[in-house]
């Protein structure tokens, strides 16, 4: 028995040595005959591989897509990103519970977006993008509450603004003697189409302008020119009037379009309403184009063309425009001098009118050398860029702001001229710029008789007769003929033959507690500044031109601007 199991352990060690050598241990002799050519004196050429080895193809290489060999990266949102979005949210949800009746969930709303921002740590990176975004909600809200959720004002009241000058032209002021040579230095060397004078009522506006009122008015009327600058200048190129001129509608308004003064002129050139029809400025109940930027540039550029054709002087035509052409020719007759300086020192204007000439030269010589009066970096707005649309028949300017979802100050700012909450048939309206395909296809749907009554409605999923009748305080059937019964689909305006909020008696309501929005304004003022992309290049303007046509102005004795 012992025998046999030393055989077997002894052949099963065999097997193992055999099998375990396989791998190593070069074949017999016979198989390397068999697979190697046999041993020749010189190796033969190489052959030729008739065909390339066939590709690995995987059995499931269709099934899944290729993935690129690095994945990129999604970039993560800043805090102040974060912040900014949340307060979008929630200014969204208050607009959505405006338009559909709620208001005091709306002001929450609002004031829950300007908190989000308000309560942002101080050393935030990237703070200036949620300062800026702050102003904007600010700004986007009071617009809002103005329109909506004010105490309910009428849309038809309009707020007109002094003008600037009004009370700084019946003032003297002092002399500065060190300023004397700066100045006549600066007159023999300013390039102007303008004549340019150094006198002692020059110099006493130039020292006012540089005190810290003087400087504010000044500024203040510079940073708002940038809004029509460039389309002043253009107009007054096309009349061949020196552009310089651009600073009597600076001195009459302050470049305000709704600006009254103590005589009743209204406008950027502070037309008088004769005048102003003289020129071709209506009044209707509804509009009054002198508060038109541009209607009222150009005629106050042929009015100021009439008066140098007349006088034959700059200065006389200048002071002409203040207070009236009759004024003047009357100061001539009296002394006998057609000299403004003369006609000055002889009291023979109006104290305003005396002043009215060396206050605007005074703001040229300092524009025209900028940097030595610490002037030359202005902030100008943005100048306004529009569309515009004439409309065929009467519509309501609410009717507007909902179709492209903007506030009604905010086209009433594009529009001045408008002083009535329906604009007139006929009337051209100025629009943000590319939104009239917008407007053009939410009047499509109200009929062209309710445009100055009816609302619209851009239709949202999951709306519904019912659901949009309740929003507007409707009925389902009433809405349903009103949108041939059916309604359109989402993203399309729906018509609503519902009045407009402003036109119904506004609720009596307690004074609302501070807002947030209202608190921003505040506290954040010093923080968030206004940015400015207004272009600031001058167009070349002809030295002279003549008008084949000039009428005799007629003559007034009473000061009327632009009269």
């Amino acid at each position: 028995m012992g025998i046999h199991r030393v055989a077997w352990a002894a052949m099963a060690a065999a097997s193992i040595v055999l099998t375990s050598c396989a791998a190593t241990t070069p074949p017999p002799q016979r198989y390397q005959r068999y697979f190697l050519p046999p041993q020749q004196a010189k190796a033969p050429e190489p052959v030729q591989q008739a065909f390339a080895d066939p590709p690995r193809i995987s059995p499931f290489a269709n099934e899944y897509p290729a993935l690129p060999t690095k994945t990129a990266l999604i970039p993560r949102p800043s805090d102040a990103d974060f912040l900014i979005q949340r307060a979008n949210d929630r200014f969204a949800a208050g607009k959505r519970a405006l338009q559909q009746g709620r208001q005091e969930e709306a002001r929450e709303e609002f004031n829950r977006a300007v908190e989000v921002l308000l309560s942002a740590p101080e050393n935030l990176p990237d703070r200036a993008a949620l300062e800026r975004r702050l102003e904007e909600l600010v700004d986007a809200i009071y617009r809002i509450d103005q329109d909506q959720l004010g105490a309910g004002a009428s849309e038809d009241q309009v707020s007109y603004d002094k003008a600037p000058l009004d009370d700084i032209l019946e003032m003297t002021f002092p002399i500065d003697p060190s300023l004397r040579g700066k100045v006549r230095e600066q007159v023999r060397m300013t390039v102007s189409q303008l004549p340019l004078e150094e006198s002692d009522a020059v110099v006493s506006f130039i020292n006012f302008f540089s005190s810290t009122k003087g400087r504010r008015i000044l500024l203040g009327g510079m940073q708002r020119s940038g809004r029509y600058k460039p389309m002043i200048e253009r107009v007054l190129a096309e009349e061949g009037l020196p552009e310089e001129l651009i600073f009597l509608a600076q001195a009459e308004s302050g470049f305000q379009p709704r600006a009254v003064s103590n005589k009743l002129c209204v406008g950027i050139w502070q037309f008088a309403k004769f005048r102003g029809k003289e020129y071709g400025l209506n009044q209707t109940p509804a509009t009054d184009d002198r508060m038109d930027p541009e209607k009222a540039t150009r005629a106050a550029a042929r009015h100021l063309h009439d008066l140098y054709e007349h006088f034959g002087n700059w200065y006389l035509a200048m002071a002409a425009y203040n207070c009236g052409p009759g004024c003047v020719d009357n100061a001539v007759l009296r002394t006998g001098y057609a000299d403004f300086w003369e006609l000055r020192r002889r009291n023979a204007l109006p104290l305003q009118t005396a002043n009215y000439v060396p206050a605007i030269l005074a703001m040229v010589i300092m524009s025209k050398n900028a940097e030595e009066y610490g002037i030359q970096d202005v902030s100008f707005e943005p100048a306004v860029d529009y569309d515009s649309l004439e409309l065929q028949t009467p519509t309501h300017i609410g009717l507007v702001a909902a179709a492209l979802d903007r506030s009604v100050s905010e086209l009433k700012e594009l529009n001045p001229s408008l002083v009535k909450s329906v604009a007139p048939g006929g009337f051209t309206l100025r629009l943000p710029k590319g939104s009239v395909p917008q407007l053009e296809a939410a009047l499509r749907v109200i009929p062209a008789d309710r445009r100055d009554s009816w609302r619209v409605h851009r239709v949202e999923a999951g709306d519904t007769f019912a659901v949009v009748a309740k929003r507007y305080g409707t009925t389902a059937d009433l809405l349903s003929s009103a949108n041939h019964d059916q309604l359109p689909e989402a993203g399309t305006f729906a018509a609503i033959p519902v009045a407009y909020p402003g036109d119904r008696t506004p609720a009596v309501r307690t004074a609302p507690r501070k807002s947030a929005a209202a608190k921003a304004s505040s506290t954040k003022k010093a923080s968030v500044k206004r940015a400015s992309t207004a272009e600031t290049a001058r167009k070349p303007v002809a030295k002279s031109a003549s008008r084949a046509s000039g009428k005799a102005p007629r003559t007034a004795a009473k000061r009327t601007s632009g009269a």
